[in-house]
């Protein structure tokens, strides 16, 4: 018998002694005899290491295979659950506002959407409709798009970096009717102007002293003040296959696309979260990341709306109030990213970081050499790091802390979860294939494409796109593992060990990441060419010694050396949100290109940005005088050093 059959024959003697409650000692060690007897030796030691961790993870699946197939049956939905869950928990703390200190009850919550259910409806609005939620993060925001959700109306959950041009294509790619907005985003909405159209609705939310309110906007307070608070009533059904809200990803062909969010996506994202890292109804989860990403609205949130825990939420992260807030509000659960670990651990010893109750950091990007000391120093007793995408259908999970690997996928039961590392191409991560046409596998330590194969029929394998079917048929493959497959492309390079565990390499195409967010190069570059008479730009990311993310850099044809560089920053900023504006400068007489005059990058990022080695111009953006200077040889130490400001 091959290792991997010995070892899956193994691991299944294992579960089933275990599930017959024998001890995990006389169940390891019958295993291990049924792998030694049969001359497996290094399939047995794969199963030594990692078949309580496989064990784990298959009962995380199982269980929420489960609890969807039931609710697939029962005709459940995400406002149904949260409902259920109001109904245990009516007086519990839902939601706290960190800013303000106001605290939202499930009772509160419940009859604040019930309200906003009443009131689109009593507006003329149905089911399948798309409405644009824009604000900063508060409970408002999930009171908002959960009132929309119960009445059948599809919410737009957009980014509050969104200005101008890019804030109207969100709107128009996923066929908005309305926007309602927070009044501290008021002034990007006026700014916006005509580019909105006459006939989108406009709603506003909070005072006018945050800022502008638009002409024609209408005060949504007053008007849910006078909508009923109890359940909105039978409507047009919604199940685990329609649409519940969009988030917007960056794209790679230019602005962000409008990520499909069906209800049983929800519920397996938030499912995945609770099950997989053992969280109970008792946490008490902080969350600084924004309502309009999955990792804050659906790993963090979800676990309030579908299992009763409380989410304290922070509009903007502050390292010097962070643990404050987690010792004040009894916090037991944080989210991150890897930016915000680094900061945490920027800051001085603090009483605060002593006393807190924190077991378990949720989130990803957090660096390899940054991960003992921030468990140490912190003293928390797990890191749930995890890789996934809004859209994917191959997120993986990190369960047993290995340092450094977002997740796994086993070594003995490889189909149970059909995800894969495929070979491609550095630079265009174009399929590379077999002589049958096939995608080539990875073996451990070659880093490679992930891949998800797709089934519409398993929730768990589906993938339901993008609201535009272009960019939903560019992320789907065929003939992948199998002829006549069809499996989603995710866009990263991850490398796996011999043990099955994953680790992120980097993120491919013309996408880097920068500040927790997705920066689309060809967008940057597209602004950037236009602002400076369609001059020609490729943009990239490159690496800071000890921060996250790759930094954005701007190659500019300048053959004339008349750019003006100390101006250029200022025309960006109305623009480009900051994340995307770039950190470097480099100008060159003019930009290589293929023969389909595509620009060459790869020369280019692999050059980086030392002006020992790069014989062209180079500037650094100075965040404190908000211009692009000169980047000479003692600046480019102090970078390195980690005295970045960035």
């Amino acid at each position: 018998m091959r290792p991997a059959g010995l070892c899956a024959l193994s691991l299944a003697a294992l579960g089933l002694l275990r599930l017959l409650g024998a001890p995990w000692g006389w169940s390891a060690a019958a295993a291990l005899g049924l792998g030694l007897g049969g001359g497996g030796w290094r399939g047995a030691r794969i199963l030594l290491k990692t078949g309580p961790r496989d064990l784990f993870g298959l009962w995380v699946l199982l269980r929420v295979r489960l609890n969807l197939h039931r609710l697939g049956r029962s005709g459940g939905s995400i406002p149904a659950l949260f409902q259920a869950t109001a109904r245990r928990f009516p007086a519990k703390a839902a939601l706290v506002d960190a800013a303000s200190g106001s605290v939202w009850t499930f009772r509160h919550l419940e009859e604040f959407s019930n309200g906003v259910a009443h009131l689109f409806r009593d507006l003329g609005f149905s089911s399948g409709d798309v409405v644009a939620v824009f604000m900063e993060s508060r409970p408002e925001f999930v009171g908002i798009w959960l009132g929309l959700a119960k009445a059948g109306v599809e919410a737009a959950l957009l980014s509050s970096h969104l200005r101008g041009a890019g804030l109207a294509h969100a709107l128009t790619c996923a066929a908005a009717a309305a926007i309602v907005f927070g009044t501290e985003l008021g002034e990007a909405v006026s700014e916006a102007g005509s580019l909105l159209g006459p006939r989108l609705g406009k709603f506003s939310w909070g005072s006018a002293d945050l800022g502008p309110i638009p002409a024609g906007s209408r005060p949504l307070e007053p008007l849910l003040e006078r909508a009923p608070k109890s359940p909105p009533g039978n409507g047009p059904g919604k199940g685990l296959d329609d649409r519940l809200f969009y988030i917007y990803t960056s794209g790679t062909t230019g602005l962000p696309k409008a990520a499909i969010v069906v209800h049983s996506r929800y519920y397996r994202i938030a499912a995945f979260g609770y099950f997989a890292f053992r969280m109970r109804p008792d946490d008490v989860i902080y969350t600084c990341l924004p309502l309009y990403h999955s990792a804050g609205n659906i790993m963090g949130v979800g676990q309030c709306l579908l299992h009763g825990l409380t989410v304290v939420i922070r509009k903007k992260f502050s390292a010097s109030r962070f643990w404050d807030d987690c010792v004040k509000y009894r916090c037991t659960v944080i989210q991150y990213i890897g930016e915000l670990c680094r900061y945490l651990l920027a800051q001085p010893v603090g009483e605060a970081e002593l006393r807190h109750r924190v077991r378990l950091a949720l989130g990803n990007g957090l660096r390899a050499e940054l991960w003992p000391e921030f468990r140490r120093r912190f003293r928390l007793r797990q890191i749930g790091e995890f890789y996934g995408a809004t859209e994917c259908n191959c997120s993986v999970a990190n369960l047993d802390g290995k340092v450094g690997a977002c997740g796994f996928n086993s070594r003995i039961l490889p189909n149970v979860y059909p995800i894969r590392l495929v070979k491609v191409h550095p630079d265009t991560l174009e399929l590379l294939r077999d002589s049958r046409g096939l995608c080539i596998p990875c073996s451990p330590g070659e880093p490679g494409l992930l891949v998800g194969r797709i089934d519409q029929r398993d929730p768990l394998r589906r993938f339901d796109g993008y609201a535009s079917a272009g960019a939903t048929r560019s992320k789907i493959a065929r003939d992948v593992l199998a002829k006549g497959d069809q499996a989603y492309l995710s866009g990263d390079v991850l490398v796996m060990d011999d043990l099955g565990y994953l680790y992120f390499r980097d993120r491919g195409g013309d996408t880097f990441r920068w500040r927790g967010e997705n920066v689309s190069s060809t967008e940057v570059e597209g602004t950037l060419s236009r602002l400076l008479e369609q001059t020609d730009v490729a943009v990239y990311g490159v690496e800071i010694p000890g921060v996250e993310g790759r930094a954005g850099m701007a190659a500019i044809a300048d053959p004339e050396g008349r750019l003006d560089v100390a101006g250029l920053y200022r025309a960006l900023t109305p623009l480009l949100p900051p994340y995307a504006r770039p950190i470097f400068l480099r100008l060159r007489p003019r930009l290589d290109s293929t023969g389909t005059f595509k620009l060459q990058k790869t020369r280019l990022r692999g050059e980086g940005w030392d002006p020992r080695l790069v014989p062209d111009p180079l500037f650094v953006l100075d965040p404190q005088r908000g211009r692009y200077v000169p980047l000479d040889a003692e600046s480019h130490a102090r970078l390195c050093s980690g005295k970045s400001g960035f």
